[in-house]
């Protein structure tokens, strides 16, 4: 498996400034790259979206979008799906949110992800983007992501058509679910793999634990069996390396783009 399906994410060089990002990246002949919001806009999303165009260097992903239970989610998620199309990114990844403060109510919070969702797929069909509703690990329910399990994501999309609204497989979120593998194939059925994200698990995780994702081979999935049950699900798109880790972000952009398109052929591919 070639190098042209590797994305690297932009989480994993998080200080690598946008301009040398997609520079590097293209130089390496790589598949492409996923952008955060937050960097791309202080690059200027159109000058980023034309340099990535004289690069010819696809987008593959824009995150993120989503946070559901902030007051002005709906003219802030139209911002993000309108940033994916100038960036011509195909898929918005979503991150639902966590619970509004002061409730416990985990079943209302996760049906306003669906209902949010719906309010959303018309700006995303005109502006050709798909949604990707991505789970998050059970630890980030309270004040992240209220969609924990694949079957949850796959659940709030199916009111929606797959071309509007997907998924975002993401290894370091849902390893641990056991019914993961039956989910992956009914996503597959269901046409609603959008995108496919690889990092691994480190044990013990850091204080905080956002920030233990490792670069494939460090941890303790079966990396290769998720590329392997996406492909055979019919996913046929890229597989980006999106690693949050402290220790990765301190070393120079260049090299860890190597270390990851490395990881990502031995472990991955």
């Amino acid at each position: 498996m070639s190098r042209s399906r590797f994305s690297l994410n932009a989480a994993t060089t998080k200080y690598w400034p946008v301009d040398a990002l997609l520079t590097g990246a293209a130089e390496a002949g790589i598949g492409g790259v996923g952008l955060w919001r937050e960097e791309t806009q202080a690059h200027g999303v159109e000058k980023t979206a034309a340099l990535a165009r004289d690069l010819g260097l696809p987008i593959t992903t824009l995150c993120r979008g989503g946070f559901f239970q902030a007051a002005d989610w709906f003219d802030e998620n139209r911002r993000a799906i309108d940033e994916a199309h100038t960036l011509g990114a195909p898929i918005l990844v979503l991150v639902s949110g966590g619970l509004p403060d002061g409730s416990r109510d985990v079943d209302a919070a996760r049906q306003h992800v669906g209902d949010a969702i719906g309010e959303l797929v018309p700006h995303a069909r005109a502006a050709g983007v798909q949604l990707a509703i991505e789970p998050l690990h059970p630890m980030f329910a309270s004040d992240r992501c209220v969609v924990s399990t694949l079957g949850q994501a796959l659940d709030l999309a199916r009111p929606y058509p797959a071309e509007s609204v997907g998924v975002c497989i993401d290894t370091y979120h849902v390893w641990w679910d056991p019914e993961v593998w039956d989910q992956i194939a009914r996503a597959g059925a269901e046409g609603r793999i959008a995108t496919f994200q690889a990092a691994d698990w480190i044990t013990p995780l850091p204080e905080g634990v956002l920030l233990g994702r490792g670069l494939p081979g460090e941890g303790v999935i079966e990396l290769r069996r998720f590329r392997e049950a996406v492909d055979a699900a019919g996913y046929t798109g890229p597989v980006e390396v999106e690693v949050f880790h402290t220790a990765v972000w301190s070393r120079p952009g260049p090299q860890v783009l190597s270390e990851a398109l490395h990881s990502y052929l031995t472990h991955v591919a």
